[in-house]
Parts: structure tokens; sequence; C-alpha cells
């Protein structure tokens, strides 16, 4: 075992796990932070997927010992009152069927709108393609995607 002092959150949070544990299992079993899902465990189905420094990242292939002093954001911290556009455009439009690979989805989709605030429906393809959906709920996806830029434009727009 070994000690780690991990920012989750923005939050400082020690564990003391061994150096090869995924952090997804970091993040469940020892921090209980639910949200992150196990999906496929060889990282390509992108349920795990996470941010560390703003990227999105598959926690089930990530070692603690190897996240040292990135940031880790979960789904928990995406907003702390859950108000993230994405999150809001999820709940107007019902994206989710069965919401398993969701977290997921919103993790991977708020790196793209960070990147590219407007995106094409073949650029949102693309970032999404490594995340799967068994329910099939792509087009919801990427219409979700699309509401969320709007959002995000509209907050922007009612702040300046």
């Amino acid at each position: 075992m070994s000690k780690y002092s991990l920012s989750i959150n923005g939050h400082s949070r020690g564990v003391d796990v061994a150096p090869d544990t995924p952090l997804l299992w970091v993040l469940r079993d020892t921090l209980e932070l639910a949200g992150t899902k196990f999906g496929c465990g060889a990282g390509h189905c992108g349920a795990c997927t996470v941010h560390l420094n703003g990227v999105p990242t598959r926690a089930c292939m990530t070692p603690v010992s190897t996240v040292g002093r990135k940031q880790v954001t979960t789904i928990e911290g995406l907003d702390s009152k859950g108000e993230h556009p994405l999150q809001r455009a999820w709940k107007e439009l019902d994206v989710p069927q069965c919401g398993y690979c969701q977290a997921g989805q919103i993790m991977t989709a708020a790196a793209l709108l960070k990147e590219n605030p407007r995106p094409s429906d073949e650029e949102i393809d693309g970032a999404m393609a490594g995340n799967l959906c068994r329910c099939g709920t792509y087009l919801r996806i990427r219409k979700g995607i699309h509401r969320a830029a709007e959002l995000a434009a509209a907050d922007k727009k009612g702040r300046k």
C-alpha cells in the first residue's frame, strides 16, 4: 500500500492504496464517488471517463500512481449543483435511456465543448466515437451536445 494525495473535484483527498490500483476503483470504492462507472475494464467503452487536467481519460486504465498532481474531475465535480450545460441539456432532452454510460458521455462531451464550443455533427461524432452506448442513444447524445452548446452560449451572453 502507498499513500497518495489526489486533487479530486477541487479538493485534496488522501488515499492509501496499492500503486497499480486503477483510478476508477480509487474513486468508486475508496472515495465513494460512484458516478464514474465500470464498463469494460479495458479502456474501450468510455463509461469510466474522467478528466485529468481537463483531458478525457479512462479511469479503468489509469493506475493511481500515475495521477500525481494532476487535477481529477469526475461527473460529480463537473458542476457542484449539477447545472453544467450538458447536465441541463441531458435532463431537458431526456438523453439517456438506461443512463449507465452517460457520465462518461458527458465528461467526453465537456472536453469537446471546452475546445470547440460549436461543434458540427461530424466533430461530435469524431470526439464521441470512443464512448459506447449499449442503448444506442447516439442521436440523442449528439442532440444533447448541440443543446448544451446553445445553453453555454446563452449563459455566456447573459454574464456579459
